[in-house]
């Protein structure tokens, strides 16, 4: 799987796809079915069609083919509220990765605990990664992928809205699309339901 984890000192979308092909031939796996979440999504695109000899599928959540104005935005803030005040990033992530639904669950308390659990663990690697997500454009090799492409669109996801994710499958031939209605932290507010798609998608 791909997702949240970035290396620190940062890396180009090719040395993160070539970086996780070799993980897994080193580790004895010759083929697999790539599962992306978020920017991760266009690291196993990109994984797909530089190494077509070992990517037999693509499960693609959350993601994006490229930032539009308004992802490109989200991120400019992102990338700011990293130089500061890591409170007032986590309230802003809470505000664009969260459903509103969850985010209604939550009483004042597990919601202050949550921002003050976000504030505490950013990652060494976000800035880098942040970075990258403001580079991103994978359009022109979506027609090129020839595995089975699995998309899970999160609809009630701020932060990357439904489109980018129909965008995605629009783009890759046979691709099937699944809506699963949660914001972007769908390991927190949708797993049984992300868990059975991915089931799915493997079968």
């Amino acid at each position: 799987m791909v997702g949240a984890d970035y290396p620190a000192a940062g890396g180009t979308l090719d040395e993160l796809a070539d970086g996780l092909v070799k993980t897994a031939v080193d580790a004895g796996v010759e083929k697999f079915t790539v599962l992306g979440y978020s920017l991760g999504t266009a690291v196993a695109v990109r994984a797909a069609t530089r190494h077509p000899d070992r990517v037999t599928g693509l499960i693609l959540t959350a993601g994006f083919t490229r930032p539009d104005a308004r992802l490109q935005l989200a991120l400019d803030v992102w990338a700011h509220l990293l130089e500061g005040d890591r409170t007032l990033l986590a309230k802003f992530l809470m505000l664009t990765a969260v459903s509103e639904p969850f985010l209604a669950s939550l009483s004042p308390d597990q919601l202050a605990e949550a921002v003050a659990g976000l504030a505490s663990s950013v990652p060494e690697g976000t800035a880098k990664q942040v970075e990258l997500a403001r580079s991103i454009d994978t359009r022109a090799e979506l027609a090129s992928i020839a595995v089975p492409t699995l998309v899970i669109a999160t609809t009630l996801d701020a932060l990357v809205p439904p489109r980018h994710s129909r965008e995605l499958a629009d783009g890759i031939p046979g691709a099937e699309l699944v809506e699963i209605a949660t914001g972007h932290g769908i390991t927190d507010e949708a797993p049984d339901a992300w868990l059975t798609a991915i089931r799915k998608g493997l079968r």
